[in-house]
C-alpha cells in the first residue's frame, strides 16, 4: 500500500493535502469543447437540456470515484493496471483510445486559446507559441504539486461564467418549463445529447485522476477525503456548464436562436450585444482561456502517464526531466503538435463539438475497462459490491448506451 508523502501535512490539515486531482481533472472537463458544447445547447434548444447537465453530476462521480479507488487501493495508474489485469494487448487497445481523445482535446483547447487571442488582435502563431512555452515551464519543474497548484488556478477562471449566467438575467419560470420538455425525437437535439455527455467523460479524465493519485502517493487514510476532493469537482463542473447554457440560452437563444457558434469568436461576438463588451469579450475569454490551459494540461499529462504506464517507461512529476525523458517529451510532444496543428489548419475549430461526440462513441471501450477494474484488480474488500456495483454498471452502461445512440442517430445512422 503507498504511504502519503506528507503525513504530518495530512495530520493537519487532511483535507488539504488531498485536495487537487479531483478539482483539477473536473476543471479541465469543462473545456472548450465542453463550452462551446453548452453554448449551442442554449441557443439552439433554450433550457431543454439544462437537466441534463445535473442529471450527469452522480454519474460524473461515479465514474471518477473509481479511479480514485483504484488509484489508492492499488497505487497504480489506469494503463498499468489495465495491462497487469488483462494483458499488454487489451492496454494498448485503452491508449490507443486515449491518443484519439488526447488530440481531439487539445485541436479544442488550442483553438479556443488562439480565438480569444484573436479578440485581441494577437497573432495566432504568437498566442499559440507562448501558450506551449507557458504549459511546458509549468510542467518542466519537477514538482507534481506544484503542477497541480497552477491548474488548479487556471481552472478558477472558468467561476467567470457564473457571473456571465447571473448578469444574463433568465427566466425563472421559462427555466423550469423547458427542464422538463425534452426533445427525444430530434436528431439535433439527440446528437447534442451525446454532445454533452462526452463532454462530462472523456477518457482522459480518467487516465489523469487515477495516475495523478498514484504520482500523488494516496493513501488508505485519504480515501475518505480524496472522494470528497471528486465530489465537490463534480458539481462544480456541472454547475460552470450550466451557467454557460443559461448565459447563452438567456440571450443569444432568446433573440438570436439560429446563431452559428463553432468558435469563441462568434460566442463572443453574439453575446456583446447583450452583454456588454466587458462581460461578452472580455470575461467570456478569460474563462474560455482558463478552461483551454487547465485542460491541455491534464489532457498531455494523461496521454504521457497512459503511454508510460504501458510502456513502462519512468513517469513521474516528482522526476527531473532528464530522468523522465519519454514521459516531459510525450508530454511536450502533444502541445507542440497540438498548436502547430491549430496554426497551420485553423478551422479546426469546427471539430468542437464532433469531438465530444468522439468522446461519447469511447465510452463503452472507456467505462467497460474502468468497471471490470473495480470488480476485479481491488483488493476484495473494496471491489465493487451489492447495491453500488449494481449502480456503477447501470449508470456506466446507460451512460455509454445512450452517448453511442445519441451519436449514431444524430449523425442519420439510425
Amino acid at each position: 500500500m503507498p504511504q502519503s508523502a506528507s503525513p504530518a501535512r495530512r495530520a493537519a490539515l487532511p483535507f488539504l493535502s488531498v485536495f487537487g486531482p479531483g478539482l483539477v481533472v473536473m476543471l479541465a472537463d469543462t473545456e472548450v469543447g465542453s463550452i462551446i458544447t453548452a453554448s449551442q445547447s442554449g441557443v439552439a434548444w433554450g433550457y431543454r437540456l439544462l437537466l441534463l447537465q445535473f442529471l450527469l453530476i452522480p454519474i460524473l462521480y461515479v465514474v471518477q470515484e473509481l479511479t480514485v479507488r483504484l488509484g489508492i487501493f492499488t497505487g497504480k495508474g489506469h494503463g498499468e493496471l489495465i495491462r497487469d489485469t488483462f494483458g499488454e494487448g487489451w492496454a494498448w487497445l485503452s491508449a490507443g483510445g486515449l491518443a484519439v481523445a488526447t488530440v481531439g482535446a487539445l485541436l479544442s483547447e488550442f483553438s479556443g486559446v488562439a480565438g480569444v487571442g484573436e479578440l485581441y488582435g494577437v497573432p495566432r502563431d504568437a498566442t499559440l507559441s507562448l501558450s506551449v512555452l507557458f504549459l511546458l515551464v509549468v510542467a518542466l519543474t519537477g514538482s507534481y504539486r506544484r503542477v497541480e497548484r497552477v491548474a488548479i488556478a487556471l481552472g478558477l477562471f472558468e467561476f467567470v461564467f457564473f457571473v456571465i449566467a447571473f448578469l444574463s438575467k433568465p427566466n425563472g419560470h421559462q427555466i423550469a418549463a423547458q427542464m422538463l420538455q425534452p426533445a427525444l425525437g430530434n436528431q439535433d437535439y439527440l446528437y447534442l445529447v451525446a454532445a454533452n455527455i462526452g463532454a462530462v467523460i472523456m477518457p482522459w479524465m480518467i487516465f489523469y485522476q487515477q495516475s495523478a493519485i498514484a504520482d500523488k502517493k494516496l493513501s488508505l487514510a485519504d480515501f475518505r477525503y480524496a472522494r470528497l476532493d471528486t465530489a465537490i469537482g463534480s458539481v462544480v463542473t456541472q454547475l460552470v456548464m450550466a451557467a454557460v447554457l443559461i448565459a447563452t440560452a438567456a440571450t443569444i437563444g432568446l433573440k438570436n436562436p439560429n446563431a452559428s457558434l463553432n468558435t469563441v469568436g462568434d460566442i463572443t461576438a453574439a453575446l456583446t450585444p447583450y452583454l456588454g463588451v466587458t462581460m461578452g469579450k472580455l470575461v467570456f475569454g478569460i474563462g474560455v482561456l482558463g478552461a483551454g490551459l487547465v485542460a491541455s494540461i491534464v489532457a498531455s499529462l494523461a496521454l504521457a502517464w497512459g503511454l508510460g504506464e504501458v510502456t513502462g517507461y519512468r513517469r513521474s512529476l516528482e522526476d527531473h526531466p532528464f530522468r523522465a525523458k519519454w514521459f516531459y517529451g510525450v508530454y511536450a510532444a502533444c502541445l507542440v503538435c497540438g498548436a502547430v496543428l491549430v496554426a497551420v489548419v485553423p478551422n479546426l475549430v469546427i471539430l468542437n463539438i464532433a469531438v465530444e461526440v468522439m468522446n461519447a462513441l469511447l465510452l463503452p471501450l472507456v467505462l467497460g475497462f474502468l468497471v471490470m477494474l473495480g470488480l476485479k484488480a481491488l483488493p476484495a474488500e473494496m471491489r465493487l459490491r451489492g447495491w453500488y456495483a449494481g449502480l456503477a454498471i447501470l449508470l456506466s452502461a446507460t451512460t455509454a448506451g445512450l452517448g453511442v445512440y445519441g451519436g449514431l442517430s444524430g449523425a442519420g445512422l439510425f
